[in-house]
């Protein structure tokens, strides 16, 4: 029953019964697969109160009684991203919520692909919660932030250079020379390539001549 929960619980509009039971059962036949649905169903049903999911026709979904932590912190992505959601006390511990992979642990066959649109989602609003703290001169959740999305994309350069910038906006021209040249060795020893032009220009005028 975990399995089908999480299952529905990433899809937010819900789901089709047969594509619900190829996904959770992929190495069954469709009519097993159909047949563990259902009785999956039967056991949610015995085992609580109230109703967990809901059946309309073939269409599966979550009963709207239950909170899923995901869809929030979605949502508040959403709107960080789209400029929608201004700064507040709260932001701060968006970084956190962002931070947090998609069930750690588990090897389920439909888990990768949400765990890389999750992943998109949570680096793009984490460079935005950075800029904005950056943009307010609130230069520990902006680095905090762009460290965050480092950790889930080390490879990408705009939160490097977020960081860089943040560094260079506190005065600290060490540590910003030094997040580079981390940064451009890390890119050659494990693609042979360099940062970006940009990213050099940023830089050029703090190093030693």
């Amino acid at each position: 029953m975990q399995r089908l929960l999480a299952c529905l619980a990433l899809q937010e509009d819900g789901a089709h019964r047969t594509a619900v039971a190829e996904q959770l059962w992929p190495d069954c036949t469709p009519a097993r697969a159909g047949a563990n649905l259902r009785s999956a169903l039967c056991h949610a049903r015995r085992i609580v109160s109230v109703d967990l999911i809901n059946s309309v026709g073939q269409r599966l979904t979550l009963s709207p009684s239950i909170r899923v932590d995901l869809h929030l912190v979605q949502d508040a992505a959403r709107q960080v991203i789209t400029g929608l959601r201004p700064l507040s006390a709260e932001a701060e511990h968006l970084i956190g919520d962002l931070s947090r992979e998609l069930l750690p642990g588990w090897a389920e066959e439909w888990l990768p692909m949400e765990r890389e649109r999750w992943g998109q989602t949570r680096v793009y609003a984490l460079e935005s919660l950075a800029q904005q703290f950056q943009g307010a001169d609130h230069y520990l959740p902006a680095l905090q932030a762009a460290l965050a999305a480092i950790a889930i994309d080390p490879f990408r350069e705009t939160p490097h250079r977020i960081a860089i910038e943040v560094h260079i906006n506190e005065g600290n021209v060490a540590s910003a020379i030094k997040r580079y040249q981390d940064y451009r060795a890390f890119l050659y020893r494990e693609l042979r390539v360099a940062p970006s032009r940009q990213m050099a220009q940023l830089i050029r005028s703090l190093m030693p001549t």
